[in-house]
């Protein structure tokens, strides 16, 4: 005899309303009060919850004797979504805004003709907005879905306007389709979205949208609180502020419906040739068809070229940059500067700098840069003259790294890793910019390069990983290593029209890493440890 449908369902059902209980009350409930409120007997509800609790959709609060939803609901509810990346692009943005206003601020994303949300930082009231995560809100009432509406292609937004149920949920809100396309209009214009009272009577929000490099909307990031603190001109002061915010999570994320991103471990490969103690300082030939590197520990040059690498000539002391020189490089060490040609001669450079040099780079029209120690602590950073010594233009107070000189803004750049800095040093002003700061868990600085775009790159030494930084210091992308100490970077010279020699679909990088300062243990999953790195960009 066949089933029908529906039939044996009834403990499912059951332990589907004990969830949605629960989740209504975001204080948890006692087993006593989940059997009242749901006409259930104690001991089925005894049952339910045991099982919910081993599967790790409830969890049992011991000191308060309440069930609460368990971890395992989120992780569900995230990965329905696949938007991990999302969630974790926009946490560092929602804390802050959060800390900006002092409000609660959320990230959701679109579902059907509503916005779920998807994540949420509480403000620091006690009176607050606190929708639960996972509650689901119709589009046309809310900042962000107006936000997420705005920004999409006009027939994807006028085919959910058309089918829209616009539900008056307070006197406020826009029930005129007309209305709506029109508010929808002006958020677009002016990159923000809000909420005057809409969806629920005395709260207000104000939302941007969240749109990926590809130009696709992924969701939209908000501050909402209380209408008498959130008063319509503290709004349209906050709502630029939360479009810039939403600008900078949209920097982050990989283009929904694509592969991996360029660039990841797996498009990592190691070039021939042996480990080194420390990789450092690649220098590219102007043709792009060979590059220069050096083991700065056990102090070696090497020149990378059809395919082989090869070690061109030992130096005297640790190597703290290789710059171009003639049909060579210019190995600067912690003694002094040699010259190195391609069939291994080496002759002394003189006259140079007394003093430790800490970094150097080539600059405009054959100028060199150097930076120097200072004997009270920090760098001298200037320009070299003919007779070896130091136009100083610039005193840090703490220990350069690398320099490397931005050609198309005519820009110095520097590395501190003591403060994870990254300065910009302007010629001709005396003052020094930082252009952004890493946070110590993330890596040390080290290294710097310039793609074609005017993005500048460093390598996070510790940290698995290179990423680039958008003119204006804002993070915009993370490429993982399967080593954990990069060490520097540089990229082919643009030729060809513009275009990486041999290829056209990117820019050739290659990353230098160390091996003498990774853990054996480490080592056992990072063999590629001290190997020269190559990837496109």
């Amino acid at each position: 005899m066949a089933t029908s449908f529906g039939e044996g369902t009834g403990a499912l059902e059951k332990a589907l309303d004990v969830l949605d209980a629960i989740g209504a009350a975001p204080e948890g409930l006692g087993q006593t009060e989940l059997a009242d409120r749901l006409a259930l007997p104690r001991t089925t509800v005894y049952r339910l919850l045991a099982t919910l609790v081993a599967r790790g959709l409830v969890r049992r609060d011991p000191l308060r004797k309440v069930y609460c939803l368990g971890f395992r609901c989120f992780e569900m509810a995230r990965q329905a979504y696949a938007m991990p990346d999302l969630v974790a692009a926009a946490a560092l943005e929602l804390r802050a805004l959060r800390d900006l206003t002092g409000e609660t601020s959320y990230l959701a994303t679109l579902d059907g003709r509503e916005v779920i949300s998807l994540e949420r930082c509480d403000g620091a009231h006690s009176q607050r907005s606190a929708a639960v995560l996972g509650q689901r809100k119709p589009v046309h009432c809310t900042s962000q879905g107006k936000a997420i509406l705005s920004a999409m292609p006009d027939d994807a937004r006028d085919a959910i306007v058309r089918d829209a149920v616009l539900k008056p949920l307070t006197p406020l809100t826009i029930t005129d389709r007309r209305r709506l396309q029109a508010e929808l209009r002006i958020t677009r214009a002016r990159g923000y979205a809000i909420d005057d009272e809409e969806i629920v009577l005395g709260v207000r929000c104000v939302g941007a949208p969240v749109v990926d490099a590809a130009g696709q909307v992924r969701g939209a990031i908000s501050v909402a609180g209380p209408a008498y603190r959130l008063t319509r001109a503290r709004l349209e002061l906050l709502g630029p502020e939360v479009a810039e915010a939403a600008r900078r999570v949209g920097a982050q994320l990989q283009p929904a419906g694509t592969d991996a991103t360029p660039g990841t471990e797996a498009a990592v490969t190691a070039l021939p040739g042996h480990w080194a103690f420390h990789g450092a300082h690649p220098l590219w030939s102007a043709d792009g068809s060979q590059f220069w590197w050096a083991d700065a520990l056990a102090p070696s040059v090497h020149l990378h070229a059809n395919g082989q690498d090869r070690e061109v000539a030992t130096v005297e002391a640790p190597v703290v940059a290789l710059l171009r020189h003639e049909d060579g490089v210019l190995a600067v060490h912690e003694r002094g500067a040699q010259r190195i040609a391609a069939d291994g001669s080496s002759t002394p450079f003189t006259p140079w700098l007394p003093g430790q040099v800490l970094a150097a780079c080539n600059g405009e029209e054959g100028a060199i840069w150097a930076a120097l120690a200072l004997p009270e602590a920090g760098s001298a950073i200037g320009r070299l003259r003919d007779d070896g010594t130091l136009e100083v233009q610039w005193r840090v107070g703490e220990a350069v790294q690398a320099l490397g000189w931005h050609a198309q803004d005519q820009t110095l750049y520097a590395t501190a890793p003591g403060s994870g800095a990254i300065l910009r040093l302007q010629p001709g002003q005396g003052a020094v910019r930082r252009l952004a700061t890493v946070p110590k868990g993330s890596g040390r600085v080290s290294g710097l390069a310039f793609d074609a775009q005017g993005g500048i790159w460093t390598a996070l030494c510790d940290g698995w990983s290179v990423v680039r930084f958008t003119a204006d210091g804002q993070l915009d992308r993370v490429i993982g290593l399967p080593v954990p100490c990069a060490t520097d970077l540089a990229f082919a010279p643009a030729v060809e029209g513009g275009k990486a020699k041999d290829d056209e679909e990117g820019e050739r990088l290659v990353i230098t890493t160390a091996r003498h300062s990774v853990p054996l243990d480490t080592l056992a999953s990072a063999p590629l440890s001290g190997r020269v790195l190559g990837l496109v960009v």
